[in-house]
């Protein structure tokens, strides 16, 4: 094989190689599926979550519920690199900005409308006002948020994850609900420490 066919063949190769770990999310695993150490004999039970039935017998609720299929629920998924989670939005509910750090999430309306939008690297705000039956992307680790801005109906939202465990990072709880201290985020948002502990409170336990 000529040197500049061998080199091009390599650098191929290693693009590939480059792209596939780039794109990569839960890492491979080596059997078909994984299951406890004490379980020697899985039957499709364990391949079954039953979680979700909850949505066909309780009422709407009064602030947003988030019923989550992830590794944490449902153990079938460990390195199957996928998972779900169903959100119901009051009227006027928001999800607050957040991100998912090891997953993009591809969002799904199945009713009611909701206000969308995503922050990329360079501050851009990409928004949109979605209505049942259309789909949204949020790319990984992007900050983005979800708000039901009609005052009278409820929205209902399927989210699809490329990760059993996505993981969740909700912005308002990290920075004011974290400890950080109070002068830190008085110098970081150009305000005073009364303002920041007043933003504190709002976001303390209820008793």
């Amino acid at each position: 094989m000529p040197m500049a066919v061998l080199k091009s063949f390599l650098l191929v190769i290693f693009s590939l190689a480059i792209t596939r770990t780039a794109t990569a999310g839960d890492p491979n695993i080596l059997t078909d599926f994984i299951v406890a150490t004490n379980d020697t004999n899985p039957d499709g039970s364990f391949f079954t979550y039953k979680g979700f039935r909850t949505l066909y017998q309780h009422k709407p609720p009064s602030t947003l519920k988030v019923l989550k299929a992830g590794l944490a629920e449902f153990p079938a998924l460990n390195g199957q690199s996928v998972s779900y989670a169903v959100l119901d939005y009051p009227a006027g509910s928001m999800n607050p900005p957040h991100t998912h750090p090891r997953s993009a999430e591809l969002l799904f309306l199945v009713r009611g409308s909701l206000q969308v939008g995503f922050v990329d690297t360079t501050n851009k705000l990409f928004t949109q006002t979605l209505q049942a039956g259309d789909l949204f992307v949020f790319p990984k680790g992007l900050v983005h948020f979800q708000y039901n801005a009609d005052p009278h109906k409820l929205a209902l939202a399927i989210s699809a994850f490329g990760s059993a465990n996505a993981g969740t990072v909700s912005l308002p709880n990290t920075l004011f609900a974290s400890g950080i201290d109070d002068n830190v985020l008085a110098i970081s948002f150009k305000t005073d420490v009364t303002t920041i502990q007043a933003l504190k409170a709002g976001l303390a336990p209820k008793p």
